[in-house]
């Protein structure tokens, strides 16, 4: 059924898990997924790999926190997202028509991630003082959130900064965020549709890749209710201590290459 190797399958099927936890459960998760499925498919095929996984899990979280989400904080940021994600089609269409060695697109993964990593740290040390509270910082963090989400789907830690700023209660932060990715990522699948069929020599998304998303339905499914049941149980800090370690050293793989 797939032209993959049992490693690539194996690691594909992990991000599936670890994308419904971080849906549900523990949102910093997601960051692990992206050098994840980079290492397993190359950057640029994982970048539409994972897309479609995305979608299903942000289903599940937009179903159970549907009631929570505040539309003006999302209202605000959006059309800066938009631009950021105009930035991103145009530099993964530019970086498609590159004729390289290598997926060029992986070492900007590797630095992306290694850039949100920073960012996430630096939110923990530092607080409030990093908030995007201005007009020119909220128009600053929709232009990078939509950038690094069309480029390599990993805009979490710009938007949990952006969302912690506002001092949202639990149940309306999951909201809030569940419908922010929700329409974004949706509104990213036509967007990469088009650029496969601009350059179906180096395709976003591939009829394979689908098949795959398909058949880890279950897999996602699973993380999803794992997700919503571990958070209460887990000890955070040290869970969060070991994602970003492992994200750090899958991303500077993706920069040696």
């Amino acid at each position: 059924m797939f032209a993959y190797t049992e490693w690539q399958l194996l690691l594909g099927i992990l991000a599936a898990f670890l994308i419904g936890v971080s849906k549900t459960g523990v949102p910093g998760i997601g960051i692990l997924v992206v050098p994840l499925l980079a290492t397993a498919f190359g950057g640029r095929a994982s970048v539409g790999t994972m897309l479609p996984m995305l979608i299903v899990g942000d289903i599940f979280a937009v179903w159970w926190y549907r009631q929570h989400t505040q539309w003006k904080r999302l209202i605000d940021l959006l059309p800066w997202v938009l631009v950021g994600m105009a930035l991103g089609a145009y530099a993964l269409w530019r970086l498609g028509e590159l004729h390289a060695s290598r997926d060029l697109l992986e070492p900007i993964i590797g630095m992306l991630v290694l850039a949100m990593l920073l960012l996430h740290l630096l939110r923990q040390r530092w607080g409030d003082r990093l908030s995007p509270h201005s007009p020119v910082a909220v128009a600053s963090t929709g232009t990078a959130a939509g950038f690094a989400t069309t480029v390599s789907n990993a805009a979490g830690p710009i938007m949990g900064l952006y969302l912690t700023s506002l001092r949202l209660p639990k149940e309306q932060f999951m909201g809030t965020s569940a419908w922010y990715y929700f329409a974004v990522n949706l509104s990213k699948l036509p967007i990469f549709v088009a650029l496969s069929l601009l350059n179906p020599t180096k395709p976003i998304i591939t009829v394979q890749s689908l098949l795959f998303n398909i058949a880890v339905i279950p897999v996602i499914v699973a993380g999803v209710y794992v997700g919503r049941w571990l958070l209460p149980r887990i000890p955070q800090k040290l869970f969060d201590e070991v994602v970003l370690v492992l994200a750090a050293v899958a991303a500077v793989q993706l920069i040696v290459g």
